[in-house]
């Protein structure tokens, strides 16, 4: 179910029978053809054991399920949206950055010291994301929202990215991250750059990057 780029801050899905999306509650902006708009008490896909742990994980967003025939077109608060495609790999996304997204994608949540042990964790307190972030895994189209406009930066084996912590969106593919510091005698005296701190994100795929150092 793929989206169609209305401007830099609204989207349009198309809702065909027998195939259902989410999205977050109160993002529909309008809509044509017969569409229902259920609250997900669920939180999305997985079952009620997924929706559990999301909880416990602090990443289960509002949702409600999208059905019926026709389109909607979506947006929230004025932010930034950017259109991910996922070919059965898995985007790695904040849950309240996520606008709306496909039914068929399994959703599920990671704890952060799975990648990058301890500095995994430190990442989650340093970017504010918290000890866990939400998985989408499988074939189909995200919507996620972010402050300013977003780059796409490719990431391949021996190519790295560094990003600041507060600016990044997402990433997906198989990609290694950590939380890196470049603390020195004149961060200790106030003196520093003020970007102590970064993610190196290595492996294979692509994050994507907002303009802004601001979290919804």
């Amino acid at each position: 179910m793929p989206f169609r780029e209305i401007n830099s801050k609204m989207v349009e899905a198309t809702v065909v029978p027998g195939q259902k999306m989410f999205s977050q509650r109160g993002a529909m902006l309008a809509y044509r053809g017969e569409v229902s708009f259920t609250p997900n008490i669920q939180g999305g896909q997985g079952g009620v054991m997924s929706m559990i742990g999301r909880r416990m994980a602090n990443e289960a967003t509002p949702l409600m399920t999208v059905e019926g025939s026709g389109t909607v077109m979506f947006g929230h608060g004025g932010h930034h949206i950017q259109v991910i495609t996922l070919t059965g790999d898995t985007l790695y996304v904040e849950a309240d950055r996520l606008l709306a997204f496909d039914g068929t994608l399994e959703q599920g949540t990671m704890f952060m010291g799975s990648q990058g042990g301890v500095m995994g964790m430190v990442r989650g307190q340093v970017t504010g994301q918290g000890l866990f972030t939400t998985t989408l895994r499988g074939h189909g189209a995200v919507a996620v929202m972010a402050h300013g406009g977003v780059i796409e930066l490719p990431i391949s084996p021996g190519r790295e990215v560094h990003v600041d912590p507060q600016a990044y969106v997402a990433h997906h593919g198989d990609v290694r991250n950590k939380l890196s510091t470049a603390i020195g005698w004149r961060d200790m005296v106030g003196r520093g750059s003020g970007e102590a701190f970064q993610l190196e994100l290595s492996g294979s795929g692509a994050v994507y990057v907002q303009a802004s150092e601001e979290k919804l």
